[in-house]
């Protein structure tokens, strides 16, 4: 189904029929993909006494408890509360679904013993553009990445002055395939993070901190997307919690 969109002064056609899931499902298969030293996430039926609650158990119906962590186990979406002393809610944070979104991919450089995404890499790939959402597909795309344990595996991550980049870009909403736009181990220094909102004092928030901007991270792009422009829909759960599950899903324009 084609759609003709109208957005922020924009017109372009979507086919509605051919969406692009970005996101990493949550499983209890043993191979969801985690983060930040915990285990897998659990999905269990409940149990009172004899009674339990599968239909292949002889209830009526399947009643599962899930236990998981929305920054480790899997698609995330996240607002600035992840970071600040006072509480924010992504889901106060997050009003707006449909945004133009940018797919670059990026093989990020070595240095020392890390890989990390730097200022030139986000500007040659954005080549002037000024999408409203940036989504980082990391080379090489190995398919690992949909069950990876990404536990004291130094993963790569952005550069303080590529997240600031994004932010003078006038992008309101990061993606990215990796556990975190971070260093996994940098003391607690975050400054990606805090660039990327313009978060000066964690304790004492400014003024002009991006209160509307998100970072999801642990998307999977598939090598047959090109990189380009598409219409994202990034739907989250209604978590009243700094970060939530979240759906990201592109629409080719």
């Amino acid at each position: 189904m084609k759609a003709t969109i109208q957005h922020n002064s924009q017109s372009f056609t979507v086919d509605l029929s051919k969406p692009i899931d970005i996101s990493l499902p949550l499983t209890a298969d043993g191979l969801n993909p985690i983060a930040w030293y915990l285990d897998q996430p659990t999905i269990e039926p409940v149990t009172m006494g004899d009674w339990i609650g599968r239909v292949s158990e002889g209830s009526s119906t399947n009643f599962n408890n899930i236990f998981f962590n929305p920054h480790a186990h899997g698609t995330h979406t996240e607002c600035l509360g992840h970071i600040t002393k006072d509480f924010y809610s992504i889901n106060v944070a997050l009003k707006k679904f449909f945004f133009v979104a940018e797919v670059v991919s990026i093989a990020p450089e070595v240095q020392g013993d890390d890989l990390v995404i730097t200022k030139g890499q986000i500007e040659t790939a954005l080549n002037g553009k000024t999408p409203e959402a940036i989504v980082l597909r990391t080379l090489p795309n190995d398919t690992v990445k949909q069950s990876k344990n990404y536990s004291n595996s130094n993963p790569a991550y952005l550069e303080e002055a590529a997240a600031a980049y994004i932010r003078e870009c006038g992008i309101e909403h990061l993606l990215i395939d990796l556990p975190s736009v971070d260093k996994e181990k940098d003391e607690g220094k975050l400054v990606a993070h805090k660039a990327f909102w313009n978060v000066k004092d964690v304790n004492n928030l400014n003024a002009d901190a991006r209160h509307n901007a998100t970072i999801t991270e642990m998307v999977f792009v598939p090598d047959a997307v090109p990189d380009g422009r598409y219409l994202l829909n990034l739907q989250i759960a209604s978590f009243d919690n700094d970060a939530s599950p979240s759906k990201p899903i592109l629409f080719q324009i």
